[in-house]
């Protein structure tokens, strides 16, 4: 016990070099010694840095307590000290001062600020950084993605950076010990996103593709649908995203990741995976049309066959408009979700509808329906409070699967990048 208590006194001054070492040391002993609430909630905000990122300090008091035959003290302070690490807001830094990363700042604000604050933003220029944090009103302003990085007050990073700078944007921190909720596409091939959760696995941090989709109320209702075997079996799946883009440089160039299939069609990629719990189709038969001038997908068909002789088609296109809804048929009922399927309001469960609505906002959005990200932050925030480094709704390996079935459908279509080529 020494010894722990030794090694954890050594990690505090590393740690704590803001604060005078012998004080917190000090209350550390008063707060083992001498147990009570007011003492260990003045010795949780001394330790603020240290949440979540050791759990030793809570191990050693404890231990101690087990040791002078306290053992009811030792279970009230771990709970005391899980409840007031709880009651503390998740601080979020934003990465980039994009459309995307307004849109979910914007979102976090719809949510409690005692359970979600940002703190910094970061971007390529300071002064981009600077009119995204006065918009916000955000206390910290930085010039480059390093900077946020070294941040010792920032508990998770949004990076909402453009696809083919998510793998260099994620490794910086991820090796930082930042936690990440990575914009999807999470990376551009497989290989990247092998690395990107190799890292966050190496540095023991939570890290998340941020497929928001999947956390909207519509998504979770339809789980519970498919789990209470309320739809029978289901036999078909269609889903479908076109909306035009080609007037948009980011969708058509290839070095910034232009394409429909990794920027629109993922969405519908992960319904049916969603819809078919994340198995691996048997067969896929893709075509597509390829733009002449830039090489990137224009518009993609897929038809991917499961075990059990069920189905799924999707289609996206940059080029025209399409419905954007999807259905899940099954031999006791069908389920569709009318547009925009990406962030749906609305489920029809056998003809009858439902609403859920989102949020308003307090600044105009960039995209449609934008405050449902609230739902992708809470998920990230409740991981973070149970120690989680992956989401069960939204896990590595369905990260895996998405970019698997992402790279096989560019393959038949004859779409290569850079970075496949590395």
């Amino acid at each position: 016990m020494l010894a722990a208590m030794l090694l954890h006194i050594f990690k505090c001054i590393s740690l704590f070099f803001a604060l005078p070492v012998l004080v917190y040391i000090a209350f550390h002993c008063l707060q083992v010694i001498l147990y009570n609430d007011a003492m260990h909630c003045l010795y949780m905000k001394l330790q603020r840095r240290h949440v979540g990122k050791c759990n030793l300090c809570l191990k050693v008091h404890s231990a101690c307590c087990v040791a002078t035959l306290r053992p009811r003290t030792a279970t009230a302070a771990l709970n005391l000290s899980q409840s007031a690490v709880s009651n503390m807001a998740t601080r979020w830094g934003i990465c980039s001062a994009g459309k995307i990363s307004h849109d979910f700042t914007v979102a976090l604000k719809t949510l409690p600020p005692e359970d979600h604050q940002v703190v910094a933003v970061a971007a390529r220029k300071l002064e981009d950084a600077q009119e995204f944090a006065k918009k916000h009103s955000i206390s910290k302003a930085y010039g480059s993605y390093e900077e946020l990085a070294r941040d010792p007050d920032i508990d998770v990073v949004y990076i909402g950076v453009i696809h083919p700078y998510h793998l260099n944007t994620c490794l910086l921190f991820t090796n930082a010990k930042k936690n990440v909720l990575c914009e999807k596409p999470l990376a551009m091939n497989t290989k990247e996103v092998q690395q990107i959760l190799a890292s966050a696995k190496k540095n023991d941090v939570f890290l998340m593709e941020a497929v928001w989709t999947r956390f909207f109320p519509v998504s979770v209702e339809i789980r519970r649908l498919l789990a209470q075997g309320e739809l029978g079996e289901v036999k078909m799946v269609r889903s479908e995203f076109g909306v035009p883009l080609m007037h948009v440089s980011r969708a058509v160039q290839k070095e910034l990741g232009g394409g429909a299939l990794l920027d629109i069609g993922i969405y519908c990629l992960q319904f049916i995976s969603m819809v078919y719990n994340g198995e691996k189709p048997e067969s896929i038969q893709a075509s597509g049309v390829v733009h002449v001038e830039t090489g990137v997908d224009e518009t993609v068909v897929a038809i991917l066959k499961y075990s059990k002789n069920r189905m799924a088609v999707i289609t996206c296109s940059s080029g025209v408009q399409l419905p954007n809804d999807a259905i899940i048929m099954g031999t006791k009922g069908t389920v569709r979700i009318p547009a925009p399927m990406w962030c749906p309001t609305s489920l029809v469960v056998n003809d009858k509808e439902t609403e859920y609505p989102v949020p308003e906002p307090y600044l105009p959005l960039n995209f449609i329906n934008s405050t449902g990200m609230r739902y992708e932050a809470e998920e990230v925030r409740q991981c973070l409070l149970k120690g989680l480094k992956e989401s069960t709704v939204m896990s590595h390996a369905d990260s895996l699967l998405l970019v698997e079935l992402e790279d096989e459908i560019r393959r038949q279509v004859g779409v290569v990048y850079s970075q496949d080529c590395q």
